[in-house]
């Protein structure tokens, strides 16, 4: 069976996916897309909307990529200001049924207006990133670490950490998991064909981190998107939440959501990052991607912690980086380059929060990794010590601030030229407004400091 070029599962015919419905008793379709914000909306419909979602897609108010987190509407410019519909048309290597709701099966969808794909799209921007990879006989390979926390919701409507003791990073027990909610996250997704590698307690009360295993790159990207929003649902309906907040205000520590990149020959399926001709066992084109990404990590770092939350992760000694540069099996590092050899060879970027978009965390990634290729951009020199604690070293800091970081991102020629100007301005204005929004709100720190 043919399978997607960008997301390498099968692609489902029309009787194949008309089959699949039958077959599992599917009632209703929901046909989602991801916004800017990384969160994921869409439409539930009768099954019988089935032709209409393939052939000419679903109508959507184009002005939803400017909704903020506050229900505000900032408006781009160009033809967003009009507000016109725009059209989602479903992914048929996406199809999915949905194992924790009642006959139910979901597609994600590719944005289209007046015709054409959208610009704005955070999907539509990795793949084009994966394909000028394409154009060059690479595939992109992807996995990823997601950190987040889970909470009890209270009869009162607080909340109270899942599970509030000290050392329970990586034990399986019910003192880690005490009403099975990580057994059903994991049953769920593993029914779903999800690249599922394992879940686990982590360092902090109540912190959990799922992994995948590789696959390419959109699909990576699209799994991890599907992940935070189903297990939001799950957690609902167990009377629980579950957050992908950098830093949660009752927690001690920060969520981040760690990738790992590789680039296989596009024939053969070969990693073309390792080499063992080389002492230390990487290639030079692993090298040269390196060196894109440190040249462009300062400005990256909007895309990989877009919210004003999130610069509240990176801390000395935190498990986040906050200090640009790489090594080999270094934690302290932006960039990790794991033990692993030969076909696992690979990147591992550890900057980005849980609360990033994957599709615009990954284009931006592979866009600052292109540029290193193209232009054979050596890296700096590798790390050995502790980052943290060696001044020395210590060239380049992480923006501290979400607004210095979108200052950074729109100075960067060549990710905003590879992202698209039109997603850079909607992605800017909306930060911009959560910017402009807190800096006029009085924390508790605040009156407890100052009053």
């Amino acid at each position: 069976m043919a399978r997607d070029s960008f997301t390498g599962s099968i692609i489902h015919t029309f009787e194949d996916i008309k089959h699949l419905i039958k077959e599992n008793d599917i009632e209703m379709i929901r046909l989602e897309y991801t916004d800017i914000l990384g969160i994921n909306r869409g439409k539930l419909m009768p099954v019988e909307m089935i032709d209409e979602v393939f052939e000419n897609g679903i109508s959507f108010g184009a002005g939803s990529l400017c909704i903020g987190f506050d229900n505000s509407v900032s408006l781009s410019k160009g033809f967003l200001e009009t507000i016109d519909d725009m059209k989602v048309v479903a992914d048929p290597s996406t199809f999915v049924v949905l194992p924790h709701e009642k006959r139910t099966a979901l597609l994600l969808g590719d944005m289209y207006y007046h015709g054409q794909p959208m610009q704005q799209s955070p999907r539509a921007f990795l793949k084009r990133i994966i394909q000028e990879y394409h154009k060059l006989g690479l595939d992109p390979i992807a996995a990823s670490e997601l950190e987040f926390f889970v909470y009890r919701k209270q009869p009162d409507g607080s909340i109270e950490p899942y599970t509030n003791q000290p050392a329970n990073c990586y034990t399986s027990n019910k003192r880690s998991d005490p009403l099975d909610f990580l057994s059903k996250l994991t049953k769920t997704f593993t029914r779903m064909d999800f690249n599922v590698l394992y879940m686990n307690h982590e360092y902090y009360p109540s912190q959990f981190e799922y992994n995948w295993s590789h696959a390419k790159a959109l699909r990576c990207a699209d799994e991890t998107t599907l992940f935070k929003g189903i297990s939001k649902d799950i957690a609902e309906s167990n009377n629980m939440m579950v957050t992908f907040m950098g830093k949660p205000k009752i927690a001690d520590g920060g969520s981040g959501c760690h990738f790992h990149i590789s680039l296989n020959n596009l024939e053969t399926g070969q990693n073309v990052f390792g080499d063992a001709s080389k002492d230390d066992g990487i290639a030079e084109i692993m090298k040269y991607f390196i060196g894109g990404i440190c040249k462009h990590a300062l400005s990256l770092t909007a895309f990989l912690a877009p919210t004003v939350n999130c610069y509240k992760r990176f801390q000395p000694d935190s498990f986040a980086p906050i200090y640009i540069g790489w090594g080999y099996d270094n934690r302290t590092t932006y960039i990790r380059i794991p033990q692993e050899r030969g076909k696992s060879t690979r990147v591992e970027v550890r900057a980005a929060s849980a609360a990033t978009n994957p599709y615009l965390a990954l284009g931006g990634m592979l866009a600052a990794g292109l540029d290193g290729i193209q232009n054979k951009i050596e890296p700096p020199e590798v790390i050995t010590t502790d980052l943290y604690h060696d001044e020395a070293r210590q060239q380049e800091v992480v923006p501290r601030s979400l607004f210095r970081a979108l200052a950074l991102l729109q100075q960067d020629q060549w990710l905003c030229d590879c992202v698209n100007h039109e997603l850079i301005d909607i992605f800017v204005n909306l930060k911009t407004r959560e910017v402009d929004s807190f800096a006029k709100f009085v924390t508790d720190w605040e009156w407890d400091t100052y009053s």
